[in-house]
């Protein structure tokens, strides 16, 4: 088993469950903007930042029986919700994972939407550049969000809030 596998279990550990694969990759990218050792690469997505690289580590996981996928049907969609296994779990017991506790992080990304997580990605992706051009690139690249200044100010806050927790 790889450690960057071995690191997504430990994320699930302490998650419990994730619901919908839009939301598990903005946790994970927005956890690794703060130095949370998840080692894949991002790139910039219509969703924002995304992975092909966790998206297959997700699916090994799944077909290894450590990580279980369930897909809900909803109206006009599927919902994916993941978690740990009880294999997943006894593997993890036995295997050395080198990373932080990220729980009370994972906490407070759990209890927001997958439409405002995409936001603070996004700002994120863009942090290098000042606030200004940041809600400018925002606009930009995800004009149909219409995210109002409001989203921006409360997306900046918990960008500081996580910033403050995980440093």
């Amino acid at each position: 088993m790889l450690d960057n596998h071995a690191k997504l279990m430990q994320f699930f550990s302490e998650a419990k469950q994730v619901t919908g694969r839009k939301k598990l990759q903005k946790m994970v990218y927005i956890l690794q903007s703060f130095g949370i050792p998840f080692e894949e690469k991002f790139q910039f997505h219509f969703y924002g930042p995304y992975s092909e690289e966790l998206t297959l580590r997700i699916e090994e996981l799944c077909n290894l029986g450590f990580i279980a996928e369930e897909k809900e049907v909803k109206s006009n969609y599927f919902q994916y919700h993941y978690s740990l296994t009880n294999d997943g779990t006894q593997f993890l017991n036995q295997f050395s994972v080198n990373m932080p506790s990220c729980s009370e992080c994972i906490e407070i990304l759990q209890g927001k939407s997958s439409r405002f997580l995409e936001l603070v990605s996004t700002m994120l992706y863009f942090k290098e550049l000042p606030k200004d051009e940041v809600k400018a690139k925002v606009h930009t690249v995800k004009p149909k969000q219409k995210y109002s200044d409001e989203e921006m100010v409360e997306a900046w806050n918990l960008i500081d809030e996580l910033a403050g927790m995980i440093h």
